[in-house]
């Protein structure tokens, strides 16, 4: 189903997000994962990439099986880094012929150990170009980018950044899904800088539970931006096991995700990390359907 379609029929919208296998064996086990969340009835589920472009043709294999083998709608994360014009436009049209119709288009993370990466002359340099070239290529296409409540991690400049993201809406782009946040007061001033911007396309906003201390430590590396509240590192760095982490880390989420439908969000994306057991407590508390 288009995009646009489901974002039209319901509200809000749920889907769920999961990152390529790396081998055969993951992919078996990832697909079962898969098929544990079908009776969730997801809006839609996601593919990614991993940086630049490393686990691309894992991710284009997933997607059609998902596509072939399951009555899910699935989007495809397409980046700028680690492809070609040429090679978008064939990754595209494989697309199309498999029933393929809703992408994600991102700018991407650069290959490890390449700060400054710089695309190639055949490549697109933001990932406005690249919702462009999709238009332009397939206008049938549903798109949609990315949105980052808590502030890009590569603009130092947040009213330029929402500029940006205001030339990625008017070059196609069908809705806007954001980036993970704890604080629901990041999204909802968010929102209102889209407004103010002219931005009326959806808004999705990214949960995702937190699961280990680990984890949380991993993320906040990765994302230097990440506000992570007092009262949830609090609760997280005195949880005595994982365990324990887990648990608070699907009440906060939990409690994110009934405050957001409270305040009329468009949908939720849950970032699964390629595990069910927290996004299904999160359904069966709040009874979402």
């Amino acid at each position: 189903m288009h995009i646009k379609n489901i974002l039209e029929s319901r509200k809000p919208v749920f889907s769920f997000e999961f990152f390529p296998p790396k081998n055969a064996s993951a992919s078996e086990q990832l697909f079962h994962t898969i098929a544990d969340l079908v009776p969730l009835q997801p809006s839609y589920v996601s593919i990614t990439y991993g940086a630049g472009g490393s686990t691309r043709e894992l991710t284009h294999d997933m997607v059609v099986r998902i596509q072939k083998e399951t009555r899910l709608t699935v989007v495809s994360h397409l980046t700028c880094v680690g492809a070609s014009r040429d090679e978008i436009a064939a990754i595209l049209d494989r697309y199309a012929a498999n029933g393929i119709e809703n992408i994600l288009a991102l700018h991407g993370d650069p290959p490890q150990g390449q700060p400054d990466w710089k695309p190639s002359a055949n490549g697109f340099a933001h990932a406005a170009d690249l919702v462009r070239f999709i238009r332009a290529r397939h206008p049938s296409m549903g798109i949609g980018v990315a949105g980052f409540p808590e502030g890009h991690p590569a603009s130092a400049n947040r009213l330029v950044e929402i500029d940006f993201l205001k030339e990625k809406m008017d070059a196609g782009a069908d809705y806007i899904c954001t980036q993970l946040f704890f604080d629901n007061r990041d999204f909802y001033d968010f929102r209102e800088r889209c407004e103010i911007a002219g931005i009326t396309q959806p808004i999705l906003a990214g949960i995702m539970p937190i699961q280990t201390l680990a984890g949380m430590k991993r993320m906040a590396e990765l994302s230097p931006r990440s506000h992570i509240p007092a009262k949830l590192l609090r609760a997280v760095l005195r949880s005595s096991h994982d365990d324990a982490v887990a648990r608070f880390g699907v009440h906060w989420a939990t409690e994110q995700v009934r405050d957001l439908i409270d305040h009329d969000v468009a949908g939720i994306h849950f970032y699964t990390l390629n595990k069910s057991a927290a996004t299904r407590d999160i359904y069966r508390t709040l009874d979402l359907k």
